[in-house]
């Protein structure tokens, strides 16, 4: 899944994963169940990439054994994307890019809207820190989606 929060990454992962009968792997739902709303950005960070190593593991082990992975991480960046197409090809799995876009006024008006209720598995998340995001994000190309 490849998208910013708030873009409908997580909804469409659940829908994928009905479709599919995968196993989908959505990292913030393990963060916020084993370490609840961490609020110091670094302390989030390095938690939130041990979380997702972990759920590679797990991910891995699951495609060796033929059953299919949704991985809502989020994948920001064409270097991540590029590194866990690599990582699958080394499996012998396929890999396909579920991208989910949204205009940078949905993607504000979705997160107060999330951060007033803060749906079980969600982090809070200021909007100075999406605004951040929003700069950092290189959405898929067209090549990337094949």
């Amino acid at each position: 899944m490849v998208g910013l929060p708030c873009s409908g990454k997580t909804t469409l992962a659940r829908q994928l994963e009905q479709k599919y009968s995968a196993l989908r792997l959505t990292p913030d739902e393990w963060h916020t169940r084993l370490f609840g709303q961490v609020v110091d950005e670094k302390d989030h960070g390095d938690i939130h990439d041990k979380v997702e190593s972990l759920l590679w593991n797990v991910a891995a082990r699951v495609l060796v054994l033929g059953v299919d992975v949704i991985l809502d991480f989020g994948f920001w960046v064409r270097i991540q994307r590029d590194d866990m197409r690599a990582q699958a090809a080394k499996l012998g799995a396929d890999f396909k890019i579920h991208f989910s876009d949204a205009s940078e006024e949905v993607l504000l008006a979705r997160l107060m809207a999330r951060n007033d209720e803060l749906p079980q598995g969600a982090f809070y998340i200021p909007e100075t820190m999406l605004k951040e995001w929003i700069l950092i994000y290189e959405p898929p190309s067209q090549e990337e989606l094949g």
